[in-house]
């Protein structure tokens, strides 16, 4: 019984990305054992896109000389003023066994955000 369904570039068993189809005749998933003949796949189009985000907005160094700003911008949402960028650092707070601590600065209105991962 499968869990996934509906895209042909994943696994309907484990969701895993399939491999492009290559000479062989049958696709399988390296994850699980699901296995499809390509011969299925006959006149299905597959496309994918990959979107780069401008460089002046890959990253900000502040005019100011304030470290908190400095460093790569993420698609996050600030909760204070709504707007979406925010700088990130991961830092190990904790113990060496449990995850890192994120800290979240928005560019916009400088309001800091923390998350244990």
């Amino acid at each position: 019984m499968s869990c996934f369904s509906g895209d042909p570039n994943f696994c309907p068993e484990c969701g895993s990305v399939l491999p492009v189809p290559g000479m062989r005749d049958t696709l399988r998933c390296p994850r699980c054992a699901f296995s499809l003949p390509v011969r299925e796949l006959s006149g299905q189009e597959i496309r994918s896109t990959v979107i780069f985000n401008p460089v002046e907005q890959s990253s900000i160094v502040a005019e100011d000389n304030d470290s908190e700003l400095k460093g790569p911008v993420i698609d996050r949402r600030c909760s204070r003023c709504n707007k979406e960028g925010m700088v990130y650092q991961t830092k190990q707070m904790r113990s060496a066994d449990e995850g890192q601590t994120v800290f979240f600065t928005c560019i916009h209105c400088r309001y800091q955000e923390k998350e244990d991962s």
